[in-house]
């Protein structure tokens, strides 16, 4: 763990200069740029997506289409705002056609995430949808069971409370899930005052562990700030 804040921020950016020019999958030779992630480099609170989108990939920045509006809005109406949180996805480059992302991607890609986490320090990592939920938390698990329940996982070399949600996509698409996103959300502030769980307070339905099988933590969109 770095001492200070600002040792962490420096590191942060030093981590997202090297992630920018990426070529250690073939998502490489595809992208328009390397989405690395946007917010609070010191956020409690880190949100994490799939993959980059073609808008995202444009900007980018992650989540920044109507999904990333009704995220920004839903976090207003808890007392939260998307500029102290730290957005980011499990893939820092966008698939061809918007496909699921590969286990060799996956895991490639892996490190960055876990070096985002480490700098940022957050109490929580809320994924949102199936794709992040799974491998972070390392069970397949469907989100529609596992939704708004705490779990504790080390992720890298941080153990965080993670919050499965729904992904804000499926919430446009479906008032019911709007509802329960937004009642999950509504949860997110007295979790983050319970701070940092500790490594063995895993409840039983939770496996603890490395959920997302090793790798490193990055900085917020854009690069970290």
């Amino acid at each position: 763990m770095l001492d200070t804040a600002e040792q962490r921020r420096q590191r942060l950016v030093e981590v997202f200069q090297d992630a920018r020019t990426c070529s250690r999958c073939d998502l490489s030779r595809s992208r328009t740029q390397v989405v690395f992630g946007a917010g609070n480099a010191d956020a409690d609170l880190m949100f994490v997506g799939e993959a980059p989108g073609a808008e995202e990939d444009r900007q980018g920045l992650p989540f920044v289409g109507r999904s990333g509006a009704l995220l920004s809005s839903m976090l207003e109406e808890v007392g939260l705002s998307r500029d102290g949180v730290f957005i980011a996805n499990t893939l820092k480059c966008r698939p061809p056609a918007n496909r699921d992302p590969t286990a060799t991607e996956t895991e490639t890609c892996r490190p960055w995430l876990h070096d985002q986490i480490r700098l940022i320090e957050p109490i929580v990592v809320a994924t949102l949808g199936n794709f992040a939920t799974r491998l972070l938390s390392g069970d397949p698990t469907g989100i529609t069971k596992v939704r708004g329940v705490p779990q504790v996982r080390t992720l890298g070399s941080r153990t965080v409370w993670l919050f499965p949600l729904f992904h804000p996509a499926a919430a446009l698409r479906a008032t019911g899930t709007a509802d329960l996103l937004r009642q999950d959300l509504a949860a997110l502030p007295a979790l983050l005052e319970r701070g940092l769980p500790a490594p063995t307070a895993a409840p039983a339905a939770a496996r603890t562990g490395d959920g997302a099988h090793g790798a490193g933590t990055s900085p917020r969109g854009g690069g970290p700030t």
